[in-house]
């Protein structure tokens, strides 16, 4: 009966007997010779350390040779530097204008939705010929691009901010004084139009009146229908910046008949 039970002295503490490591192999497991492994698959924890030390050394200079060749020899660079560094074709430095123009458009957007920004601002007239309003315009120091139509020219204005249209509208029929204009504004998209003479606001139009009247552009205009640059490529235009002072004198001479005690404008 003694010779069949193990006696504690002839088992370690995992449970195993004497000579069979914790895999179940028996041999020596603190040798790594070929007598108990001879298949070679087998390490111990000494093999195993080294194995992953030099595994970790060749990928640490693997790392610093290809940041090395990423960087040139002479750049000059940190690591760090080359993700700010710009790629040589001009989009980096385009980044910071590109920026800007999108806010500029956001807030002209949000004035425009506040009122405090006109989204589109005209002047109708009587007069047959763009280029004269737009001399007119430059003696009243009025900043607007002037269309011809038939039924009279409009002078579309390009300071929309705050009261400036209004008192585009004033400074105009101020200087040449006689004659009448209509303002029309769209402001937070609501239409407003307006009589102006001799520098006073007047009688006020419904849009559906003052569209019936004025040139078919004005209403795709106001309401956005239609862009200026559109509007612009297929009728005859001129802008007041294009003129200076003797300029715009030039033009009112040249659309100005003298007779015997008076003169008219055509």
């Amino acid at each position: 009966m003694a010779d069949d039970m193990t006696s504690p002295g002839d088992r370690d503490d995992s449970g195993l007997s004497d000579g069979a490591d914790e895999s179940g192999n028996f041999g020596d497991s603190g040798n790594s010779g070929n007598s108990g492994n001879d298949d070679g698959l087998h390490f111990n924890d000494a093999d195993l350390d080294a194995a992953m030390a030099d595994f970790e050394r060749e990928f640490d200079q693997s790392q610093a040779s290809q940041n090395q060749d990423s960087q040139g020899p002479d750049s000059g660079l940190g690591q760090d530097d080359t993700l700010f560094a710009g790629d040589g074709t001009g989009e980096s430095s385009d980044q910071p204008e590109t920026q800007q123009s999108i806010e500029a458009s956001f807030d002209d957007e949000l004035q425009g939705l506040l009122g405090n920004k006109a989204k589109a601002a005209a002047i109708i007239t009587r007069l047959t010929s763009a280029e004269l309003l737009a001399a007119f315009c430059q003696l009243s120091d009025i900043s607007a691009v002037c269309i011809d139509d038939p039924q009279g020219a409009v002078a579309v204005l390009h300071n929309l901010d705050g009261d400036s249209p209004e008192a585009a509208a004033k400074d105009l029929t101020t200087v040449v004084s006689g004659m009448p204009a209509i303002l029309t504004v769209n402001r937070a998209d609501k239409l407003e139009a307006t009589l102006f003479l001799q520098g006073q606001a007047g009688e006020q139009f419904a849009p559906p009146i003052l569209f019936a009247s004025a040139a078919p552009f004005v209403e795709d205009l106001m309401l956005g229908i239609t862009p200026l640059e559109d509007i612009l490529s297929d009728r005859k235009s001129f802008d007041s910046a294009d003129l200076d002072h003797d300029g715009a004198l030039a033009v009112l001479a040249k659309h100005t008949r003298f007779g015997r005690g008076n003169s008219s404008i055509s």
